[in-house]
């Protein structure tokens, strides 16, 4: 099951079971007035109450044990979303790194006098005026006559770029979590609450 799902399941289930320990909150309020107002309302509402209470507790710890899971699905598409960021920095300082030894290697080319493109000159330039400045004037003074005339080095920059989707990721992500027991049929708060109303 993927992550986004089973935490809108759980989600769902959780709401389901505050309605229902709301309602059972309120049936026991009205079952306490009427205990009250009988003689012998103990007697005779007494295991009704009994019910009720043990109907209070089954959902209160089925809370609890939601709110680990959705707790430990948290953590999970946390886990995944920032592996799927830290992945995205990686590659941005990959790409810095390897735009900053093209840069170097403009630099040194310019700088001994040999012809390079126009756009691997603009770069050079965006970078750093002082360095384009220096490897122009170190070029000049190398005039050679065999100068040698490169290709640009961003030629391969029309690759296709990467789509980085952290959210999309974290919500897709599998994970070893089942449906809730209330998703599956196998839910007891139903039977708990209409025995609860009985």
């Amino acid at each position: 099951m993927r992550i986004g799902e089973a935490l809108i399941a759980y989600r769902s289930e959780r709401k389901l079971l505050v309605q229902q320990q709301r309602e059972l909150c309120q049936q026991r309020n009205s079952l306490e007035k009427r205990m009250t107002a009988v003689p012998n309302g103990q007697d005779i509402f007494g295991r009704e109450a009994a019910t009720l209470e043990l109907s209070i507790d089954q959902t209160r710890e089925r809370f609890e044990e939601n709110l680990k899971v959705l707790d430990r699905l948290i953590e999970e598409e946390t886990a995944v979303f920032n592996g799927e960021v830290a992945r995205q920095q990686s590659d941005v300082m990959q790409e810095y790194a390897e735009d900053l030894v093209k840069i170097m290697e403009v630099a040194r080319r310019i700088s001994n006098g040999d012809i390079v493109p126009a756009t691997d000159e603009k770069k050079l330039l965006d970078y750093s005026f002082e360095l384009y400045q220096a490897a122009k004037n170190m070029g000049s003074i190398a005039r050679r006559k065999d100068r040698e005339e490169y290709d640009s080095l961003w030629e391969d920059e029309d690759e296709e770029q990467q789509e980085y989707d952290p959210e999309g990721k974290a919500f897709n992500a599998e994970t070893d979590v089942e449906l809730p027991a209330s998703m599956t049929g196998g839910g007891e708060s139903s039977a708990a609450v209409g025995a609860a109303e009985a």
